[in-house]
């Protein structure tokens, strides 16, 4: 039995990592060209000013503005780094160098599922508890990243070859 390329894995990938290299980009831009906006977001999460207000819980609070500041900096540079990671990804996808598309795809994809699940799920939704807050509260959004993110890196390790039932290519 001989095997044959299918060009639909190789194509999802590309697609995909695409799609969430655009998503990136524009979401990193947008918080560089528009920084009020989501630093007063990060600010309210970190304080937890507009949660439930549990003496048992308010230690954790941030309300320093500069490391709330430091913070939101350092999300800005995760999110750029990986719009890079994922446009060079895509980029590789383009070229057909599937294993370094892989390879930069799964990076791409890992520091977003760190930044969404680890850091606003996890920290911002858990730990500064953002899901007791009506206002500021992004744990949807950040569930559909981190769901997307792993869509991506499940497609991106698809076989990119299947057996040939006729044996001719």
């Amino acid at each position: 039995m001989t095997t044959t390329t299918s060009r639909a894995p190789a194509l999802a990938g590309t697609v995909l990592t695409g799609i969430l290299a655009l998503y990136i980009t524009l979401v990193a831009v947008g918080n560089i060209t528009d920084f009020g906006t989501n630093q007063q977001f990060v600010r309210h999460v970190l304080a937890m000013d507009t949660t439930f207000k549990d003496e048992d819980l308010m230690w954790r609070a941030i309300t320093t503005e500069w490391v709330q500041d430091a913070a939101y900096v350092a999300i800005i540079v995760w999110e750029t780094l990986a719009a890079l990671v994922l446009l060079y990804a895509t980029w590789l996808w383009i070229r057909r160098s599937h294993a370094a598309a892989r390879r930069a795809t799964t990076y791409g994809t890992l520091m977003l599922m760190l930044l969404f699940g680890a850091g606003f799920i996890a920290i911002g939704g858990e730990w500064f508890a953002m899901w007791q807050s009506e206002t500021w509260n992004g744990l949807d959004a950040a569930t559909r990243v981190f769901l997307l993110s792993g869509v991506v890196l499940i497609v991106a390790h698809l076989p990119l070859e299947r057996a040939g039932a006729s044996g001719r290519p």
